[in-house]
């Protein structure tokens, strides 16, 4: 009975230790106990394992992504994240494989202890970078350099502000969130640097720029005539730049023209009055003018010290070029050449400027070789010099100014001395067709003081007389060229019409100062013409033809009305 049970419980023990031998060998599942994310595995294979998580897999985290001061939040798949339980299910196996006798012992008697593995987490770097780079990419950015400006409406100078350039670092981002995939923030860094050129720097040129923006009186030494640059005239001299304040000195040449045109008083050369119907010589006159060098370099220096208001130009004599004696014997004058116009429906302005005009320039003198200069003849287009308001063309439009009715007798100046033969110096034309001119189309000379000036070269040989005669009760004037007759002949060709552009349709403009209920014509229509004239010059020396060309504007009528009644 003993040697039975003895040999019962050898074999019991030796079932028993088969049992757990084959237990605790590898069968390829995962160990008891092992959960993944808090998914029971233990006990599976690989497959079923993969199965129990495929249904509780998390969904993706939210990341904020904060790049200086911006944020945004994202869904971590977004950024190329993603969970791997794969992978997880892998270190399940792994560490199943590596358990000592005794964990498999305790696993196969059910004492394993249970251990909870976290699901693997993945971040792809390049989508993480692209992603990154979206979200960021408008705050890439080249410094941006401070720049001055003038302000048309405040009509000072300033300064834009600078920026500073940013690059976002995008990839230390990308990899920071690889190297972590479960984190919720990750940071950009964003480097920044300054401009080359900051506001602060360009603020010291820009006051100078304003300072120098003043009012500029000149005043013509040993004379009491004087002109003012208002300070937009003063800023229209020099830029202000970065480097500094840079004179332009093709602008301050061309003022400091205007300024000295009106300013000297040229001398007045010897010429002839009309005294009991007869031709008398009258001496001329010395007069002022600017010392040309010295006054430009004056007025240069004077428009770039903020601190000077007012500058007195270095002046010198002018002597007159013609002296009574030159002058030829009234008698042996001839009628050279005469222009001829009419001025039918002027305003009472404009029939007196017309006066002014033509009795300014009567009786002067053009010395042999000479240039005839209207503008000069004239003596300026100033209420002081007799001239009174008009409509003039200026800015687009016909428009009230002074003098307007001078280029009537500037034209008909031009249609002498064209006929005369003199040669062109200088001629500018009117913006359109002007009414007053016809029918002579194209035979005109516009004049402006300053700026625009009508100048013929008296190529004759000998000083030639300007004689005007003005009729006002028929609206006629003529201007004539006396002188020593030059043997040649003239011969004027009417204008060539090259083309013609209708003209705009009409233009209607509120104007709140008229009564209710009233309208008025402003400006009349006209179309526009290209043209030219010539003329055919037979002499000593051949024949030959010149030509003058005239380019005239499409001109749209414009209507004036007050409030609607």
């Amino acid at each position: 009975m003993k040697v039975w049970v003895t040999g019962l419980s050898a074999a019991a023990l030796l079932g028993g230790a088969l049992a757990m031998g084959v237990a605790i060998q590898d069968d390829g599942k995962i160990a008891p106990g092992l959960r993944v994310a808090g998914v029971p595995v233990g006990g599976l294979t690989r497959e079923e394992a993969l199965a129990a998580l495929a249904g509780r897999l998390p969904p993706p985290h939210p990341v904020t992504v904060v790049a200086g001061e911006n944020r945004w939040t994202v869904s971590a798949d977004q950024l190329g994240w993603r969970v791997d339980p794969e992978a997880s299910v892998d270190t399940a196996l792994r560490l199943s494989r590596e358990r000592t006798l005794l964990q498999r012992v305790r696993g196969w008697a059910g004492q394993a202890n249970g251990e909870n593995l976290p699901l693997v987490e993945r971040v792809d770097v390049a989508a993480a970078l692209d992603g990154i780079k979206r979200l960021t990419r408008h705050l890439y950015a080249e410094p941006k350099n401070a720049v001055i400006t003038f302000d048309k409406t405040a009509k000072r100078y300033a300064v834009l502000p600078d920026s500073p350039g940013r690059r976002p670092n995008a990839a230390a981002a990308a990899n920071a969130l690889a190297n972590e995939p479960s984190r919720t923030t990750v940071t950009v860094p964003v480097t920044e640097w300054k401009a080359q050129r900051t506001a602060q720097a360009l603020r010291a040129q820009v006051e100078r720029g304003n300072r120098l923006m003043r009012p500029l009186t000149l005043k013509l030494q040993g004379s009491e005539r004087g002109g003012t640059l208002s300070a937009l005239q003063v800023a229209d001299l020099y830029w202000v730049r970065p480097e500094g304040i840079v004179p332009d000195e093709k602008t301050i040449r061309a003022a400091f023209d205007r300024m000295a045109a009106q300013l000297d008083q040229p001398a007045q050369n010897a010429r002839y009055v009309l005294q009991d119907g007869q031709l008398v010589k009258v001496a001329g006159r010395a007069g002022r003018v600017t010392d040309r060098a010295r006054a430009l370099a004056a007025f240069r220096q004077a428009v770039l010290d903020p601190a000077v208001q007012s500058v007195v130009l270095p002046s010198k004599v002018s002597s007159p070029t013609l002296t009574v004696a030159e002058l030829p014997d009234p008698k042996r004058l001839e009628l050279i050449a005469t222009g001829t116009s009419t001025y039918h429906g002027s305003s009472r302005e404009r029939r007196i400027n017309v006066a002014t005009a033509a009795a300014k320039i009567d009786g002067v003198v053009v010395p042999a070789g000479e240039n005839f200069s209207f503008l000069a003849a004239l003596g300026g287009i100033t209420p002081e010099n007799g001239f009174v308001g008009g409509l003039i063309i200026s800015g687009g439009r016909t428009v009230d100014g002074l003098g307007g009715g001078v280029c009537q007798v500037s034209t008909t100046a031009f249609r002498a001395l064209y006929a005369a033969g003199l040669p062109v110096v200088e001629r500018n034309q009117h913006s359109y067709r002007v009414r007053y001119y016809e029918p002579q189309v194209g035979f005109e000379a516009a004049v402006y003081d300053p700026g625009l000036d009508l100048k013929m070269n008296n190529d004759t040989g000998a000083p030639i007389l300007i004689r005007t005669v003005n009729n006002d009760a028929k609206s006629t004037l003529e201007v004539q060229v006396w002188g020593v007759k030059p043997k040649r002949s003239v011969t004027v060709s009417p204008a060539v019409i090259l083309s013609r552009t209708p003209h705009p349709p009409a233009q209607y403009v509120f104007n709140p100062n008229l009564p209710a209920g009233v309208t008025r014509q402003v400006d009349w229509a006209q179309d526009g013409y290209s043209l030219y004239i010539t003329r055919t010059i037979k002499d000593e020396k051949g024949i030959r033809t010149d030509k003058v060309s005239t380019v005239y504007k499409p001109w749209r009528a414009v209507y004036e009305y007050g409030p609607r009644g």
